[in-house]
């Protein structure tokens, strides 16, 4: 089985296109949540996840644009949240509104879990790389599995704790490890055996930067796409 996991889109549809074309074929498709949020491009990334049996859980900035609740956002991601509402049709937030907080399957004998935060927080909790080394073996407990995906963060890393992985494919939308280009993973599970990579992938942030103005986004969610940050 080979598998493409993904997260942080954030209505980023040119970068999510990149990814897919780089990516090629595969079996199972899984989004860590954020699909909306930030970028220009809320209701065709839906249409694009959707067309593809993307196996989907619901991030913070998804759960928001379904409330239209902004309460710990800074300015900047709570005007997005609002744009990107006014942008959606009613469809596409109840489709956001169904997605679950998690989502645990078995692939080729291997146990995976999906959580956007973490095990003890799905939504909101931030397990980034140093936290993820201190603590993979709690989290993987907690979740009960052999490969935990992790998103939220926009920084990719893998860990392996025996033969267990802690997993997060960075963002494909907003990056923030100091690379602009679109982050993502490709997983092979057989026979109980996982081989993961990490894959970037450049997209035209120009374009997307442009729209973003055009549509009355905060410019510094336009600029930082330029930086990776």
């Amino acid at each position: 089985m080979r598998l493409l996991a993904l997260s942080d889109i954030h209505s980023n549809l040119t970068a999510l296109d990149e990814v897919l074309r780089d990516a090629g074929s595969w079996d199972m498709a899984l989004c860590l949540g954020d699909i909306v949020g930030y970028g220009p491009d809320p209701g065709e990334c839906i249409s694009r996840v959707r067309m593809h049996g993307f196996r989907c859980i619901a991030g913070n900035h998804d759960a928001a644009v379904v409330s239209g609740e902004t309460w710990g956002f800074n300015p900047y991601a709570a005007a997005a949240v609002h744009i990107n509402r006014r942008l959606l049709s009613l469809d596409a937030i109840r489709w956001l509104e169904r997605l679950p907080k998690s989502l645990s399957l078995e692939v080729e004998g291997v146990r995976i879990a999906l959580y956007h935060g973490s095990p003890r927080d799905p939504l909101n909790e931030y397990i980034f790389p140093h936290d993820a080394y201190i603590y993979a073996d709690r989290l993987l407990e907690m979740a009960g599995a052999d490969l935990l995906l992790l998103g939220h963060t926009h920084v990719p890393y893998l860990i392996e704790v025996d033969d267990r992985r802690l997993a997060n494919p960075g963002s494909v939308g907003q990056p923030r490890d100091g690379d602009p280009r679109a982050s993502y993973m490709l997983i092979e599970v057989e026979e109980g055996e996982v081989s993961i990579h990490h894959r970037r992938v450049e997209y035209d942030i120009d374009e997307v930067a442009e729209r973003m103005r055009q549509l009355g986004l905060p410019e510094f969610l336009a600029s930082r796409l330029y930086y990776g940050y």
